[in-house]
C-alpha cells in the first residue's frame, strides 16, 4: 500500500500546505463554503484535509468538521491552526480514505479536496466516502481532472509524477463521473475552471529535487505545441491546469 509513503512523503511538507495559496483560495472554496452556510448541518467531513482549507471554511457554518489525513504531522499543523483561528470544531483524525474509522451515515455533508489523485485506490475511497455519508447527504468533490486527450494525459501526469513521487492519478471527468457513479453517487452538478500554476511555488511545496526539476522543465521545453497549448506552458514554466468540481448525492 503507499499509505506509509505518501505519509512520510508529506510530514515535511504539512505547513507548506496551511501556508500555501493556491490552496487556501478559490472558486472550488468559494462554491464548499456556499453550500453548507445557513443549513445548519452537524457533522461532516473534510476527507484528505492536507493543509485544512476546507475545515477553515466550514467551521462558521457546521457543528462539527472532522478533518481526516495519513499525515500525522499534517493533522498536527491543522490543529494548530485551528487553534489559532479559534475554530474548536474542528477535530482530526488520522485514517486512509479507503478505511474510515466511521460508521455508515455519520456525516451530514462529505468534501474532498485535490486528494484523490494520491488515493491507492480512488473507487475504495470513494465507496467510503458513500458509506459514511447519511442517506440525505451531499458531497463534493474537487481535484486536477485530465485532459481528453491522451498526448495530453500522458504528459501531466509524468510531469505529477516528477514533481511528486506520490501521485497516483489525475483522473479525467469521464473517468471520476464513471467511479462516482459505481460507488453509489447521482453526479447533481459539474463544473471545471482553470488553474494558474505558478512554477516555482508549485515545486517548492513539495521539495522537488533539483534534478526532477530540471527533469520537468526539459520536457516543457520539448514538449509538442499541442500540449504547450492545452497546458498554457510559459517561458517561466508555469502552466495553467484544469479542476474539476463535483457535486453529488447518494443513490
Amino acid at each position: 500500500m503507499t499509505h506509509p509513503f505518501v505519509a512520510r512523503h508529506y510530514g515535511a511538507r504539512a505547513y507548506d500546505y496551511v501556508a500555501s495559496a493556491v490552496h487556501s483560495q478559490g472558486q472550488d472554496l468559494d462554491l464548499i463554503e456556499r453550500s453548507v452556510a445557513g443549513r445548519g448541518l452537524g457533522r461532516v467531513l473534510d476527507l484528505g484535509c492536507g493543509g485544512g482549507h476546507v475545515s477553515y471554511r466550514l467551521a462558521p457554518h457546521v457543528q462539527e468538521v472532522v478533518a481526516c489525513d495519513i499525515t500525522p504531522a499534517m493533522l498536527e499543523a491543522v490543529a494548530q491552526e485551528a487553534g489559532r483561528r479559534g475554530q474548536p470544531n474542528i477535530a482530526t483524525v488520522l485514517a486512509p480514505a479507503e478505511n474510515l474509522p466511521f460508521g455508515a451515515g455519520t456525516f451530514d455533508a462529505v468534501f474532498c479536496r485535490f486528494t484523490t489523485h494520491h488515493w491507492a485506490d480512488a473507487l475504495a475511497g470513494l465507496i467510503e466516502a458513500r458509506r459514511v455519508l447519511s442517506p440525505e447527504g451531499t458531497a463534493v468533490f474537487v481535484d486536477v481532472v485530465a485532459p481528453p486527450s491522451a498526448l495530453s494525459d500522458s504528459w501531466l501526469q509524468t510531469l505529477e509524477l516528477l514533481r511528486d513521487p506520490s501521485h497516483v492519478r489525475d483522473y479525467s471527468v469521464a473517468e471520476w463521473t464513471a467511479m462516482l457513479g459505481q460507488a453509489g453517487f447521482v453526479v447533481r452538478s459539474m463544473q471545471t475552471h482553470r488553474l494558474p500554476m505558478a512554477f516555482e511555488s508549485w515545486v517548492a511545496r513539495t521539495k522537488t529535487s533539483a534534478s526532477c526539476v530540471a527533469a520537468i522543465r526539459a520536457l516543457q521545453q520539448n514538449a509538442p505545441d499541442d500540449v504547450t497549448r492545452a497546458f498554457e506552458m510559459a517561458a517561466d514554466s508555469s502552466f495553467t491546469l484544469d479542476v474539476g468540481c463535483f457535486e453529488v448525492t447518494a443513490l
